[in-house]
C-alpha cells in the first residue's frame, strides 16, 4: 500500500496546471488560482498617514522631559491634504489622513489635554509614534500575490486595495462525479428493501464547489463492467477530473478498479490509510482531442470518502490549477483518550474539541468508528492525525489536531 505522503508526492511531480488562463473580474475570483504573480502597482498605503485621531506634532517640538504645550494650527480629515506647518504646532489630524510635511508623530486624541486653544501633550512619546509610512504594508513593485495561489476574500481585498479590478485565474478545474453500486439510489427515489440513498456523491459535489470546480453529476453506475468502462472514457473526453465513489475494493462486485484497465491505467491502488484504504488513482484517455482524465477511485464509505477527499483530491485540484500541493498542518491538541493502531498505516480519528475546567482544549473521541457513520462528522470538529510510526497514544498526550475547516 502506498503511503499518504507518496501519494502527495505523485500527484506533485506527475501533475501540472491546466494551461488555460482567463482575466476575470476581481470579485469573481473567489476560489480560483491565480495564474500570474500579482506585482504591486503602488505603495500601501500610498502616503504617510496617521493611524488615529489625534494631533500630529514634530517629534523634535516635544520637550524632552514633562509635557509640551503647543497652540493648536490646522486641521485636518481623511481625503484631505494638509499644508506644511510651522514649527512648534500642534495639527488635529485624524485616522487615515495624510501627515502634513514635516510633522512626523500621532499622539492619540485620548492621551491629550486641551487648555484653551493649546494642547497639552504628555511625555513618553517615541518618534513616528501612531503613523503609517507610505508602503509599510507593501511597496510598489514588491510581490503582492504569488502565481498558483487560491483567491482568498483576503486576496480580494489586497488586490482591492492596491487597485487591481481584473485579475488574471487559471480556468476553473472540470470534474466528473459518479457513484457505483446497485444497492445505491438518489435521494427523492422510491428506496428498496436492500438500497440505500446516495450521500457519497452529494458531499463529492459539495467538496468540489468549494474549491471552485466546474463539476458534472454523471448519476449512478451499476455493477456492469463495461458499461462502467464506457462511462469513464465518456467522462474523460469532456473532463479534467473523474472521480468515483465505491467499486475499487477487492471484492467480486467491485468493478471499478477493472473497468479503469479496461480503458486506462492505475497509478497506485489501496492507501495506507484509516479510514479510506481502497482508493486507485490514474489517467483515462480521451477518445477525442486532448489528453484525458486524472482518474480517482474513493472508497465507499462517506467519511473514507471526506478522508481521501482531503489528503488526495484536494491535492490534485491543486496542482491542476497551478499551486504546489501539501498537507494540511495538524496544530497540537491533548486526547482525552487512549488508542491503539497498526504501524505503518496512518489513522485519523474523529474528534470533538472540549475546553477543561482548567482551560486547556483537549479532543474527546466520537464513540462510533464506523467509517459508514456520517453523524461522526457532522458531531465533531476535525481528526486526529496519527502518523505512520505511531501506534498507541495514552490519555493526556499531545497529538495533530486538523479542523475540518482546513479539509474542506
Amino acid at each position: 500500500m502506498l503511503s499518504v505522503d507518496k501519494a502527495l508526492t505523485l500527484v506533485g511531480q506527475n501533475v501540472g496546471p491546466v494551461p488555460e488562463i482567463e482575466n476575470v473580474a476581481l470579485l469573481e475570483t473567489e476560489g480560483r488560482f491565480l495564474a500570474r504573480d500579482i506585482i504591486a502597482p503602488i505603495n500601501l498605503p500610498p502616503f504617510f498617514n496617521s493611524a488615529v485621531d489625534g494631533y500630529a506634532v514634530r517629534f523634535a517640538d516635544l520637550a524632552p522631559s514633562g509635557e509640551t504645550i503647543l497652540p493648536m494650527g490646522a486641521r485636518v480629515a481623511a481625503g484631505e491634504m494638509g499644508e506644511a506647518s510651522p514649527p512648534l504646532q500642534a495639527v488635529r489630524i485624524f485616522t487615515g489622513a495624510p501627515m502634513p510635511p514635516g510633522l512626523d508623530t500621532v499622539l492619540m486624541q485620548e492621551d491629550v489635554r486641551l487648555s484653551g486653544n493649546d494642547v497639552v501633550l504628555p511625555q513618553g512619546l517615541k518618534a513616528g509614534s501612531n503613523c503609517r509610512p507610505a508602503g509599510e504594508d507593501i511597496q510598489a513593485g514588491a510581490l503582492a500575490l504569488a502565481a498558483g495561489r487560491v483567491m482568498t476574500p483576503e486576496c480580494i481585498a489586497l488586490a482591492a486595495a492596491l487597485g487591481v479590478s481584473v485579475v488574471p485565474v487559471r480556468r476553473r478545474i472540470s470534474v466528473a462525479v459518479f457513484s457505483t453500486g446497485n444497492e445505491i439510489v438518489s435521494p427523492g427515489s422510491p428506496l428498496g428493501a436492500a438500497q440505500i440513498y446516495d450521500a457519497n456523491r452529494f458531499l463529492l459535489q459539495a467538496l468540489l464547489r468549494r474549491l471552485g470546480a466546474d463539476v458534472t453529476d454523471f448519476g449512478i453506475l451499476k455493477d456492469d463492467r463495461a458499461a462502467t468502462a464506457h462511462a469513464l472514457r465518456e467522462a474523460a473526453n469532456k473532463n479534467d477530473v473523474i472521480i468515483t465513489s465505491g467499486g475499487v475494493s477487492t471484492g467480486e462486485e467491485d468493478l471499478v478498479k477493472a473497468a479503469v484497465e479496461d480503458v486506462g491505467s492505475l497509478t497506485f491502488w489501496r492507501l495506507a490509510v484509516k479510514p479510506g484504504r481502497p482508493v486507485a488513482m490514474g489517467v483515462i484517455p480521451s477518445s477525442v482531442a486532448g489528453e484525458g482524465a486524472a482518474f480517482v477511485g474513493l472508497p465507499g464509505n462517506p467519511v473514507a470518502v471526506f478522508v481521501t477527499f482531503a489528503h488526495l483530491v484536494r491535492p490534485l485540484l491543486t496542482a491542476l490549477g497551478g499551486g504546489q500541493p501539501s498537507a494540511p498542518v495538524a496544530l497540537p491538541v491533548k486526547v482525552a483518550f487512549p488508542y491503539r493502531k497498526k504501524a505503518n498505516r496512518r489513522e485519523y480519528v474523529r474528534v470533538a474539541l472540549r475546553t477543561t475546567p482548567e482551560g486547556v482544549i483537549e479532543a474527546v473521541k466520537h464513540p462510533q468508528d464506523g467509517a459508514g457513520v456520517l453523524t461522526s462528522l457532522t458531531q465533531t470538529d476535525g481528526l486526529v492525525e496519527l502518523r505512520e510510526g505511531v501506534e498507541s497514544i495514552a490519555l493526556g498526550d499531545t497529538v495533530g489536531f486538523l479542523s475540518y475547516a482546513l479539509l474542506r
